[in-house]
């Protein structure tokens, strides 16, 4: 039995302790948070009986295998590192954290203390998604001229003041963009296969009383030569179902959160993925489906048992704070960010 412990219970911890239960080798064994009415209602729920206010003693416990941190973004990395200095395996809300110092600081930790770390980033379990790394990877869509990402939520000004950490540099680490935005933007990147050589954008609050942006857009140059958009926000009414398009010189791609659009490619007919259950969230934080984090926590389950890397490790999980950074210099900047 692999047993789990949860710190930070706030909105997203739920979807943890649901993937947790529906597996047969986990067993969520702790919880913990600050505000020790928030671990005693979620302990409740899942029949918890260790419940903690301070992170470090519930690291004590030797009974304890995996640590599910879902605290606020610019938290994580203290804790990953703490957590693996423990001796515990990692699961790691996105983002893995806000800076790429932060992050380079956690695979330091990771690289002197034998520990497993997953990052969540459900989007890659999506069929459609799975499906069209695939396509591109065989190149039965060419090359890519233009790989797209529209990332518009809801989210509205009681949202950010109903915690403290919300929309601010120190604990956030930005807005619409690597709160929300960050699980599109790791999604394209990680499909397209291309490193991201050069951006310019435009980020700014332009509806919310917050000090990080609610709206971007961001023109994007892939290595291959093709071009790409992100455009993220949490301004929208209602929160529109994520979107991504991709377009080969041999084909077209469009899927989202409304299942697939087109799928396309010249000359050949290509059956479409399942279509799996939506993630949600779009208007709704409280709405983000636990499906994915169940794959991905039962995958830490068995990269444990059986000793290999799990699905997501921290390598891949930097990539997108890196670019959505790089998006940030350029707007403060007002100029093109080479990577």
């Amino acid at each position: 039995m692999i047993r789990f412990g949860i710190i930070g219970c706030g909105v997203i911890s739920s979807s943890h302790a649901n993937a947790i239960a529906q597996t047969q080798e986990g067993r969520l064994h702790s919880v913990c948070d600050i505000v020790e009415e928030k671990a005693k209602v979620l302990a409740e729920k899942y029949d918890v009986k260790n419940i903690y206010t301070d992170y470090k003693e519930m690291l004590k416990d030797p009974e304890l295998d995996v640590v599910c941190i879902c605290t606020p973004s610019g938290m994580h990395g203290e804790m990953c590192i703490e957590v693996a200095k423990a001796g515990k395996h990692i699961v790691c809300e996105k983002p893995m954290e806000i800076t790429e110092e932060k992050n380079e600081a956690i695979l330091q930790a990771l690289r002197q203390y034998p520990v497993k770390m997953q990052c969540i980033f459900q989007r890659r379990t999506m069929n459609a998604a799975i499906a069209t790394k695939k396509l591109i990877e065989e190149g039965r869509l060419g090359k890519i001229v233009l790989a797209c990402a529209y990332l518009k939520y809801y989210r509205d000004q009681a949202y950010y003041d109903s915690a403290g950490w919300r929309g601010t540099w120190e604990l956030d680490g930005g807005g619409a963009l690597m709160n929300q935005g960050v699980h599109g933007i790791d999604l394209l990147t990680w499909m397209v296969g291309e490193k991201v050589v050069s951006v310019f954008a435009k980020a700014g609050a332009l509806a919310r009383n917050i000090e990080v942006e609610d709206t971007s857009v961001a023109l994007l140059q892939w290595e291959g030569g093709g071009y790409g958009m992100i455009e993220g926000t949490t301004t929208v009414y209602p929160g529109l179902d994520t979107r991504f398009e991709i377009h080969g010189e041999k084909g077209t791609i469009i899927f989202g959160d409304a299942g697939v659009q087109m799928w396309k490619i010249i000359d050949e007919e290509i059956p479409l993925p399942e279509e799996g259950e939506s993630l949600g969230g779009a208007t709704d934080p409280k709405a983000i489906s636990s499906a994915g984090h169940y794959i991905l926590i039962q995958d830490m389950i068995d990269a444990i048992l059986h000793d290999r890397k799990p699905m997501i490790p921290p390598e891949e999980g930097k990539k997108a704070v890196e670019l959505i950074r790089a998006i940030y210099r350029s707007s403060q900047e007002k100029q093109e960010i080479f990577l």
